[in-house]
Formats: C-alpha cells, sequence, structure tokens
C-alpha cells in the first residue's frame, strides 16, 4: 500500500486520514499512540508526549515519522 506522510495528517491509497487507533499504545507509557516511528529495526509507537521528546533522536533516522497529533486539536 502506497503512503504518504507529513507532520499532521496521513493518506493511504484508500483515502482515510489516519492510520493509528486508540488500540495502539505508547511503547513508553501505554497511552494511546498518536506517532508510529518507523526504523530499520522495527516500529516505535509514541503518545504526543513521548514522540515529542524523542523526536529530535529518532527523526533523522526514521524511514517513516507519521504524527497524527493533529487528532488532539
Amino acid at each position: 500500500m502506497t503512503q504518504m506522510a507529513t507532520d499532521h495528517t496521513a493518506v493511504d491509497e484508500l483515502g482515510s486520514r489516519y492510520q493509528l487507533s486508540a488500540a495502539d499504545r505508547c511503547d513508553s507509557c501505554g497511552a494511546q499512540a498518536y506517532i508510529r516511528a518507523t526504523m530499520a529495526s522495527g516500529e516505535l509507537l509514541f503518545c504526543a508526549h513521548h514522540g515529542a521528546k524523542f523526536k529530535e533522536k529518532l527523526q533523522p533516522n526514521a524511514i517513516e515519522w507519521l504524527d497524527e497529533t493533529a487528532k488532539l486539536h
């Protein structure tokens, strides 16, 4: 499936705006995940707080950084 991601939206070829659901949980604290970092070794899920905390360190090495924190506004 082809995917495009920007800072605040995600679109797949089926046209859905968001890819993460309430079932996706933060790997750090268990809260709802709004950020998915796809790394060479696998995926990491983060809530908005932990995503912001680790963004500077992880994003430059990420294959994809999907940020759906716009759901919170």
